[in-house]
């Protein structure tokens, strides 16, 4: 089968899965689906085709590996001699998180990140054929993060519709917070970070568009919303917040990462010592159909199907983890899908981490959103799914 009609049998079955599970067909508008899927193929070969997308890629790589520097000095201040020469994923990951939250904390006080998420936001409005408010909510929550992305908007939440709440979760949880991009970029190669960041955006209003159509006329308008709070920080209020926030993350990541990886092993020894297959085979085995219309070869789709199971079930440190540990057996091709879908939220662990975080502003819209858990999930993984198609096509 041909490259064209591998990814246009893909890319039907997947628009045809979220026809039929739409909230509201009638309301489709599938001429904004059409032109933003011009927009990300564009988008896709310039980031990871063109000498120009490349450059601009490694800019930003290269200011990210800069921050990671300066972090390691802090982490080495405070761990002194315990901080080894060779790669500690505590140490080169997770550490380097407070030094990228402290620095979203400055540029949140100086006024700098909501302009820049105003801005931006009112940019892909005009392009997107959404409202303003589900725009600013894409840019916010790749900044801000999954739950603190909801504070944003705490004075607001009572006044948003539940169609509209269900495009600000699913949003959450199909992006990443730049807080821990550098992160992800200790494991695996940084250009498909940056654009998976770039192409999951575009690809989470194409799912949306589908899955969760409504009419903007029929919602109150973003200017009618108040989002000021009357909280007033210092300077080294803010920075004293942010930086906490940004350990908070690490070790709760941290702690996550041994639960979920025990958890697999000792899941994998039950079920190679009663089945003689390991747990993370047998997914591979059920997820092995999707692999392969992400265009991964026969080969390697039973594998790669447990790599993408294993983010789904867990969460994506866990899975490029694991991408990391056998980047040798896949191919250049294979490893990019892979990578690009791995560069979300898109897992069953965020259902609880949203829930939580919107149950903290209003209990409400808190029930809403668990109501629709698994949709949410359903919803972001065709997101990761999208994004990885249109990736795996243009390379």
């Amino acid at each position: 089968m041909s490259k064209l009609l591998h990814f246009l049998l893909a890319f039907i079955i997947l628009v045809t899965a979220l026809y039929f599970t739409s909230m509201s067909r009638k309301e489709i508008k599938f001429r904004f689906v059409i032109q933003l899927i011009i927009i990300e193929i564009v988008v896709a070969y310039f980031l990871l085709k063109s000498e120009a997308g490349a450059n601009s890629i490694h800019v930003i790589s290269l200011g990210f590996e800069y921050i990671m520097q300066y972090a390691m000095e802090g982490t080495k201040f405070v761990f002194g001699s315990v901080v080894p020469d060779n790669f500690v994923f505590f140490f080169n990951v997770l550490m380097p998180i407070v030094l990228v939250s402290a620095l979203i904390g400055i540029l949140q006080y100086l006024k700098i990140l909501p302009l820049i998420i105003r801005g931006g936001g009112w940019i892909l409005s005009k392009i997107n054929g959404m409202g303003k408010l589900e725009s600013f909510n894409a840019l916010s929550s790749l900044i801000l993060g999954q739950s603190e992305n909801f504070i944003a908007y705490k004075n607001i939440l009572s006044q948003i519709s539940e169609r509209r709440m269900y495009t600000m979760a699913a949003t959450a949880m199909s992006t990443v917070s730049l807080g821990i991009v550098g992160s992800y970029m200790q494991i695996l190669d940084s250009k498909y970070i940056i654009a998976a960041l770039i192409l999951n955006m575009l690809s989470t209003f194409i799912v949306l568009h589908i899955l969760n159509p409504y009419e903007q006329s029929q919602e109150q308008s973003f200017e009618d919303m108040s989002l000021h709070s009357g909280k007033k920080q210092t300077f080294f209020e803010v920075l004293s917040e942010y930086t906490l926030d940004g350990f908070k993350v690490a070790i709760i990541v941290g702690a996550m990462l041994i639960g979920f990886i025990a958890l697999i092993s000792m899941l994998n020894g039950i079920f190679n010592g009663i089945f003689g297959l390991t747990f993370q085979s047998l997914l591979g085995l059920i997820f092995s159909p999707l692999a392969w219309l992400l265009g991964i070869s026969a080969n390697e789709m039973v594998q790669a199907g447990g790599i993408i199971a294993t983010k789904l079930v867990s969460n994506e440190f866990v899975a490029m983890l694991y991408l990391k540990e056998h980047l040798t057996q896949f191919s250049s091709h294979s490893v990019a899908i892979i990578s690009i879908f791995l560069v979300s939220f898109a897992n069953f662990s965020s259902i609880g981490i949203v829930v939580g975080a919107v149950a903290a502003l209003n209990s409400e819209r808190a029930k809403f959103v668990s109501r629709h858990g698994w949709r949410l999930v359903y919803g972001a993984t065709m997101v990761s799914f999208l994004s990885a198609l249109i990736a795996g096509a243009v390379i």
